[in-house]
């Protein structure tokens, strides 16, 4: 979703970007129009939370337009998961590549976490579908894509892991900041990694390679990693920052363990 009313740069078609509004009564009608037809957009989370997401789904899938109504009942949460659950009912696995690369960011939070409702599908397989939606250009798009994927991370924690320390040398900061992010421990609108919480060590060969990393983005979630466990295992945080600092002497690390230790 979009973060908490920032403008999200991205392109109205092949018009000049445009400024998001912060407050919803301040939300344009055609934008808002728009939006709903799935033509543009959200730029703020205000802009968002104001859309229909019934007549977005009349629009984009009008030969299931009957369904509508199951995108108005419930909290927003429970809205995104119903829009993915029904394109996986209506179009199956094929979903995922058909409204992959739609013009509406919400649209594709549907595909996003799409991926993480299909059934018996290996981790591999999701990690793989995952890919493009972790390194969207909108980043509500880039949230859904690790919170739909995090309870299949829960569920196979030690391979996960492995696979996702190669996320960590990614040239994209998209896809690093993802495997970073995923493996919170505590994590935001999202169940926790209790493992992770007692045994933070098994993280490092994620954290590692991103303990400088040139990326703000990147910097402020490994260092909210840190955070996470910053209660349940403080000697290891403190214990960490200090070798890194000491390896690492950049104004990158600094940042990042100063970050990291703010609650101690």
């Amino acid at each position: 979703m979009p973060a908490a009313n920032k403008p999200v740069e991205v392109k109205v078609g092949a018009t000049a970007p445009r400024k998001g509004a912060r407050r919803r009564e301040d939300i344009p009608p055609e934008i808002l129009r728009q939006m709903n037809r799935g033509e543009i957009e959200a730029r703020t989370l205000a802009e968002w939370l104001a859309m229909d997401f019934g007549e977005l789904w009349q629009h984009v899938v009008p030969e299931h337009s009957h369904r509508a109504n199951e995108l108005r009942t419930g909290g927003v949460k429970e809205r995104m998961n119903t829009g993915a659950r029904l394109l996986l009912e209506t179009h199956g696995e094929k979903a995922i590549g058909r409204f992959g690369g739609h013009g509406s960011d919400t649209v594709r939070q549907w595909a996003a976490l799409a991926v993480g409702l299909v059934p018996e599908l290996p981790l591999t397989r999701r990690l793989e579908l995952i890919r493009p939606f972790a390194d969207d250009a909108h980043p509500g798009v880039r949230e859904m894509a690790w919170m739909g994927l995090r309870t299949c991370v829960i569920a196979e924690l030690d391979k996960a892991l492995v696979l996702l320390a190669a996320w960590s040398h990614e040239a994209s900061p998209n896809l690093r900041r993802f495997a970073s992010e995923i493996t919170r421990p505590k994590g935001v609108w999202c169940p926790p990694i209790p493992e992770l919480r007692k045994h933070p060590e098994l993280g490092e060969p994620i954290l590692e390679p991103l303990r400088s990393d040139a990326s703000r983005y990147v910097q402020n979630s490994v260092a909210n990693w840190l955070n996470d466990v910053g209660k349940s295992a403080p000697w290891w945080v403190m214990r960490l920052c200090r070798r890194w600092s000491k390896e690492s002497p950049t104004r990158e690390t600094a940042y990042i363990t100063k970050r990291g230790q703010r609650n101690l």
